[in-house]
């Protein structure tokens, strides 16, 4: 990245990034509260949701636009190869239970199951308007923003002007769990932000950072909206089956050794 880019400057950029995402979102939604019937106030809170999601890279890339920055290289949007495609669906596939089950874990600690139903309540598909929606919200659009803006953007300068990799993870998760605003996935957050980071600076490319993100999105879609079939085989006493969890660590662990063993991650 162009060092004349400061890291305050960079922050700015992803605050107001962030900020004027929330802000046309709230516009959307706000004009849906005039609507006279729930359903119509549903597809403006979806409407917003997509909107909101899909306008926040439009800042970044008119700033880098504006600096006649190489988007893709300053974005670490690079090709990978199909043995690093399969190692890190390997590690998503593992890493998706494992942390689904921290969830469980410390909403029950903290006494959140309440709050963690009614968060989940969002993602609830009551129409194929709705799924459709939701589907490339959720699944497409948040995570390529947010791996665009954090992992490809801020991650990558932070990686540069600090020279210190494990420094520019750390914060960039941290910076990236702040933007939640949710303190009851905090924690969980933080930790994913922390493979999302590792991956896109193993491979120089948040194509692999964005499969895990779009996998866990979606499996998050999907057992929420299917929980009826899935949790009598994936669930033991409202916690993650100790199968599940077993095959969890050793499908995280064999994308790790996999990924660590693939020469020229770049295809």
């Amino acid at each position: 990245m162009n060092q004349t880019v400061s890291v305050k400057l960079a922050f700015g950029v992803v605050i107001f990034s962030v900020l004027s995402s929330l802000a046309i979102a709230s516009i959307i939604a706000a004009a849906g509260t005039v609507q006279s019937n729930e359903h119509s106030q549903n597809f403006y809170n979806y409407t917003a949701l997509f909107v909101g999601q899909g306008f926040m890279v439009v800042p970044l890339l008119l700033f880098l636009i504006s600096r006649k920055e190489p988007i893709l290289s300053r974005l670490r949007i690079r090709a990978i190869s199909s043995p690093v495609v399969v190692s890190v669906v390997l590690i998503s596939l593992g890493l998706i239970p494992l942390v689904d089950e921290m969830d469980r874990i410390l909403a029950y600690a903290f006494g959140h199951e309440q709050v963690l139903t009614e968060l989940s309540d969002i993602l609830i598909i009551d129409s194929t308007l709705i799924g459709l929606l939701l589907a490339i919200t959720v699944v497409i659009l948040a995570p390529l923003g947010e791996e665009i803006l954090f992992r490809g953007f801020l991650q990558k300068l932070l990686e540069e002007s600090w020279q210190d990799i494990t420094r520019a993870v750390l914060i960039t998760s941290l910076f990236f769990a702040f933007i939640h605003m949710n303190p009851v996935w905090v924690i969980q957050i933080y930790f994913l932000g922390i493979i999302l980071g590792y991956l896109a600076w193993r491979t120089g490319s948040i194509l692999t950072s964005l499969i895990l993100h779009s996998l866990n999105n979606g499996t998050a879609l999907i057992l929420t909206n299917y929980s009826d079939t899935i949790e009598q085989y994936y669930l033991w006493n409202n916690h993650v089956s100790p199968i599940f969890l077993a095959l969890s660590a050793i499908s995280l662990w064999a994308g790790f050794i996999r990924l660590n063993k693939v020469s020229g991650v770049v295809a």
